[in-house]
């Protein structure tokens, strides 16, 4: 079982499918609804869960400012629904679940770059 914080921008269905998987999930709209980034970075880090987002800037805190964070993916969807969100981040777990941890993954329907944080 993984632990994620699925951040407002990738959705209440991936948080659903995700929690039907078995894992721990948390949704940003549930516990810090327009909470700016920094917090919702800080509180994946604390609670130590990989952040699903489609927000490019959660890359800038990262690798420009340094901010730490236990993993992060990020979706970068040509078809950006529920459904391709869900199957990416699915596919994404049965391929590298090992590798999500201390990770910075950008992720689309066909590839995935992954940078160790």
């Amino acid at each position: 079982m993984l632990r994620f914080l699925v951040d407002e921008s990738s959705g209440r269905r991936l948080t659903k499918a995700l929690r039907d998987a078995g894992h721990d999930v948390k949704f940003v709209t549930e516990i810090l609804p327009a909470a700016p980034d920094s917090k919702v970075l800080d509180l994946a880090e604390k609670e130590k869960r990989i952040l699903i987002t489609n927000d490019k800037g959660f890359g800038e805190l990262v690798f420009r400012i340094g901010r730490p964070a236990s993993g992060v993916i990020l979706l970068r969807l040509k078809v950006d629904s529920a459904t391709s969100r869900i199957k990416t981040v699915l596919t994404l777990i049965e391929k590298f679940e090992s590798k999500l941890y201390a990770h910075f993954i950008v992720a689309s329907e066909i590839e995935a770059r992954m940078r160790k944080l």
